[in-house]
């Protein structure tokens, strides 16, 4: 029997995502972001069709770097202006019960003590469902807006992530024992002080000693989503990520990053299966191949080129504006996102890409899977990415909204669920229970070494929270 193919809606709090342009088309409502009832709709929408989970993505810094300057990006709407995730997830929470919401949050401006109080209040207001997208930055002026000198080294930033994770891994799992909230009138006794304790982590930028704000939420510690392929992002998911979002425009290159991951998760003692993997894909479907066709070639006469390159020159750290259309792309040790400057050089070997290609609306220029056709067409093509690559499902890149979301809804998704690819209904409990199984994280994975030492196990369809707020 076929495994159910799991799919996010990809989207941001922005008026410009992967592609810019696309809020100019009559049809769009992205620039209303800015306003409630667009994540409520596109929430009600993406649970309508069962789907897993919004995936939100996020970025600190404006992207200067094509030409230097930033006028490229604010002119096209390309991830300018961006509003902060994190306040449009009880919005979206309020107007649906099962699906589920990964906030990006960059910790390379974060404290460790604060991030995990407000994933923690997050898990709560939405009965667990919140998962984090762990990222490091990626652009210059983040760093700079955030009062550094610039964009630390690479590899550097996923040292530094390790020391943050083990200090909120510490907060998340081990402050409060599952029991230490009792709310006893009769006593007034609100928390017992016994079943509380206070952490530390010695730590070079991110030690900590503390008691954790908050009370243990549904999940503890927050459904972990990490996004980075480069070499040191691999290792990092491998060690930390239930989740991974990754791109690539091949087959062949997709799936030797999911062996190099799960490979990489097996040597640090977990189960490989625990790790799923998530592809961006830019998806259009119509009710015939030729409607879907003309769908996309109206599109991408919307798609903002100097904007998209823009995009590319913030991700890549190269600024493609000295580059000629036709001029291939030189490999280069880059300090912004490693795994896109690999996809497009060291890891493409038998093609040499260029500033047209990285512009272009389609497989090359998405960095990822571009499927366009009948849900019967489409249906094919993903269940074809899933078997040759071994990926879990797809982020559905935001296109022009919110038609396209709408469409893949009441089009695709009915397609899927009769070929037995897709579920029918939403499995119970907090996010990681739908996704995995488990309510809380397995004891392979390494915040399970912070746990409270006295916490019992705690059954599947229960948690000592639920028992407390009931």
């Amino acid at each position: 029997m076929p495994r159910h193919i799991r799919l996010n809606a990809f989207h941001m709090n922005a008026p410009g995502h992967s592609w810019a342009g696309l809020w100019a088309h009559p049809r769009d409502r992205s620039s209303t972001h800015d306003t409630p009832g667009y994540w409520t709709h596109l929430a009600r929408t993406a649970e309508r069709g069962k789907l897993d989970a919004v995936f939100l993505a996020d970025v600190i810094g404006v992207y200067d770097v094509y030409g230097g300057t930033p006028d490229a990006a604010l002119r096209s709407g390309a991830q300018a202006p961006t509003l902060d995730p994190f306040p449009v997830v009880p919005l979206m929470a309020a107007v649906t019960e099962h699906i589920g919401f990964g906030v990006t949050a960059t910790l390379s401006y974060e404290r460790p003590y604060a991030l995990a109080r407000r994933f923690s209040t997050l898990d709560h207001l939405t009965g667990g469902r919140v998962a984090w997208n762990i990222v490091t930055g990626i652009l210059g002026s983040g760093a700079r807006g955030m009062g550094q000198s610039g964009l630390s080294e690479h590899d550097a930033r996923y040292a530094a992530a390790e020391e943050f994770l083990d200090s909120v891994y510490a907060l998340w799992e081990g402050s409060w024992a599952d029991d230490a909230l009792v709310r006893d009138r009769a006593a007034r006794v609100y928390t017992r002080p016994d079943r509380v304790r206070r952490v530390t982590r010695a730590g070079t930028t991110h030690g900590i000693d503390a008691i954790h704000l908050v009370h243990p939420s549904p999940q503890r510690t927050p459904f972990l989503f990490q996004a980075g392929a480069s070499t040191a992002g691999r290792a990092f998911a491998a060690a930390h990520a239930e989740a991974v979002f990754i791109n690539g425009h091949t087959k062949a290159l997709v799936a030797d990053t999911v062996r190099d991951i799960r490979r990489g998760a097996a040597e640090r003692g977990r189960d490989p299966n625990d790790v799923k993997i998530f592809l961006g894909a830019s998806v259009i479907v119509g009710p015939t191949d030729g409607a879907a066709e003309d769908r996309r070639r109206e599109y991408a006469a919307f798609v903002d080129p100097e904007g998209t390159l823009a995009l590319m020159s913030g991700w890549s750290g190269i600024d493609l504006s000295a580059y000629g259309l036709d001029e291939p792309i030189r490999a280069v040790t880059g300090n912004a996102m490693r795994s896109l400057i690999e996809a497009i050089t060291t890891r493409s070997p038998d093609r040499a890409w260029t500033v047209r290609d990285l512009a272009s609306f389609d497989q090359v220029g998405g960095r990822g899977a571009f499927l366009v056709g009948s849900p019967a067409t489409v249906a094919e093509e993903m269940q074809s990415w899933i078997n040759e690559t071994g990926i879990d499902g797809f982020n559905l890149v935001r296109l022009v909204e919110p038609e396209n979301l709408e469409a893949i809804v009441d089009l695709l998704v009915p397609e899927l669920q009769a070929r037995g690819l897709f579920k029918t209904d939403y499995a119970p409990g907090p996010l990681r229970q739908k996704l995995t199984g488990q309510p809380r994280l397995p004891d392979s994975h390494p915040a399970a070494h912070h746990r409270f030492p006295s916490d019992p196990p705690l059954a599947a369809e229960h948690t000592a929270t639920q028992e407390l707020t009931a």
